[in-house]
């Protein structure tokens, strides 16, 4: 390959951290003006490369080398690599929220005149950066008052007025709806038009696919391979057998229903929005589950799922307006998340950082903190039963942790996820609701969870799924329900379920089913 046509090269790179090599040997070779993917498991070091080359890991506290534009480049923290042309874009978007999209833009990087922040020349910058991703919300608008979509294409917009040769994305599509995931990738691909090169992380197999040229597929912390996705015929089964070392027969572990009766109705829930009185965000909704059974929830982003859920858990979401909660047979009234947990529910949020773990607990803490009580003699905990517990989920759940003392924000995300899930498991809930419980995991993390989500089915448990992702849902559940502007529109059995059927339902006003 010419010099000419390689902007970046990262030669033999290795990082350790106390008790683990994160990252041995890796290298990878990036062309100007491509898309290149890279692929891996979580934990395999995909996120640890690109904080390597994006100075979050400064030069010296790795080995290896970094050339750049023929260059070899040592850098010593964020800034001199965006000032070198490579911007990374975290998972964990870095925008703040009670600041304008202009402010937000220019953060650190302010255009001045006779000594002072030059607003009109922002203003008019900010307005021609936003042409150039396709958004048209007004510059002074807040941060906190655009959906993620829309702040995906402020943080590129960022990245672009700093002169962006290389841009780096973490998981850019992990929290998007389809609509806006696309209008992503289009933009991305519109960029490679300009010249810019772009290094895409992403368990969205279809989605790389798509728009890579290049991948380069890391596995415990090595390089595996990089494939070409036109010369080399690349599709997503030849993707997770070079990221798990082996084909997956089936993306879902095999399952045979053992349905009981219903155990759990919600009848007729309205909530209303907490800042909007006018605005109801459950609309009359009704569902059920059985005993055993896997119930799926399909909605557009916004539609009401996320609401739903967290508001029957405890009313920790809105301002409950009406409805009724029968747990068998009997009416429960829960008014938090206390009484929700004394009921047997559970609940695993979509956002694990933010309302699933407290990031300061180590490992052990996180297992048990969402009751105590069955460890605990009056306010003390006993610690001997604190570890004993969380080994045994970090065995059975094989979470990958060096000690059930390490801290929970030093994990992976399918391993956080995994910790959750121990977490809420050990509650022993009789109804698990799940939001989006394998959001940003890779494909063998997801079918280790799968297996975690029937096993607690095969033991009488009631689960409610929530996901985004169809197949998901189509290869998980037994009942679907549909959601569309809060309201319950249609119940889909398994097997009369499909994309089309299930879509139509979700865009629809219509209800059809309540329950079956």
């Amino acid at each position: 390959m010419s010099p000419d046509h390689v902007i970046l090269e990262m030669r033999s790179i290795t990082k350790e951290f106390p008790g683990v090599k994160a990252l041995s040997d890796v290298s990878i070779t990036v062309k100007r003006g491509e898309i290149h993917a890279i692929c891996g498991e979580n934990g395999a070091g995909k996120s640890t490369l690109m904080k390597v080359l994006s100075g979050v890991y400064p030069a010296g506290t790795y080995t290896g080398d970094i050339i750049y534009q023929g260059q070899n480049v040592h850098f010593k923290d964020i800034r001199s690599s965006e000032e070198a042309g490579i911007v990374i874009i975290h998972q964990e978007l870095a925008l703040i929220p009670e600041l304008s999209i202009t402010e937000n833009i220019f953060l650190g990087n302010e255009p001045t005149k006779w000594g002072a922040i030059d607003w009109i020349t922002a203003k008019k910058t900010a307005l021609e950066l936003l042409a150039r991703v396709g958004l048209r919300d007004n510059p002074d608008t807040l941060i906190k008052n655009i959906g993620v979509g829309k702040q995906q294409l402020v943080e590129i917009a960022k990245a672009l007025n700093k002169s962006v040769k290389v841009l780096i994305l973490d998981e850019p599509t992990a929290a998007l709806n389809e609509s806006d995931s696309m209008h992503l990738l289009d933009l991305i691909r519109g960029l490679k038009g300009k010249g810019i090169s772009s290094i895409m992380i992403s368990h969205k197999l279809n989605e790389i696919e798509q728009v890579a040229d290049s991948i380069t597929i890391i596995r415990d912390g090595k390089t595996i391979e990089t494939l070409d996705v036109v010369a080399d015929g690349v599709n997503e089964d030849r993707i997770i057998r070079g990221m798990v070392g082996r084909s997956l027969e089936s993306r879902f572990p095999d399952r045979t229903p053992h349905i009981g009766e219903v155990f759990f109705e919600v009848r007729d829930w309205t909530v209303q929005h907490p800042q909007i009185a006018e605005r109801m965000v459950v609309k009359r909704s009704s569902l059920n589950v059985r005993k055993g059974e896997i119930v799926g929830i399909a909605g557009l982003m916004g539609a009401g799922r996320t609401e739903l859920a967290m508001s029957i858990f405890g009313r920790s979401y809105g301002n409950f307006i009406s409805g009724h909660l029968y747990k068998d047979g009997k009416e429960i009234v829960l008014r938090s998340v206390a009484d929700a947990i004394d009921h047997g529910l559970a609940y695993v949020s979509e956002d694990r950082k933010a309302l699933g773990l407290n990031l300061l607990d180590d490992v052990k803490r996180s297992v048990v903190s969402a009751k105590l009580s069955k460890i605990s003699s009056g306010p003390v905990v006993n610690d001997s039963k604190e570890f004993g517990i969380a080994e045994e989920y970090r065995k059975s759940l094989r979470i990958k942790t060096p000690s059930v003392n390490a801290g929970v924000s030093k994990l992976s995300g399918g391993n956080q996820q995994k910790v959750v899930l121990a977490k809420w498991m050990f509650t022993d809930p009789d109804l698990l609701i799940l939001d989006e419980p394998t959001r940003g995991i890779d494909v063998g993390a997801k079918y280790e969870i799968y297996g975690i989500i029937q096993q607690l089915a095969e033991q009488g448990k009631g689960v409610i799924l929530i996901s985004s992702e169809l197949p998901e849902l189509l290869g998980l559940a037994d009942r679907i329900y549909t959601v569309f502007e809060g309201a319950i529109t249609d119940c889909i059995p398994a097997e009369s379920a499909d994309p089309e059927t299930l879509m139509k339902s979700m865009t629809s006003a219509r209800k059809k089913v309540q329950s079956i």
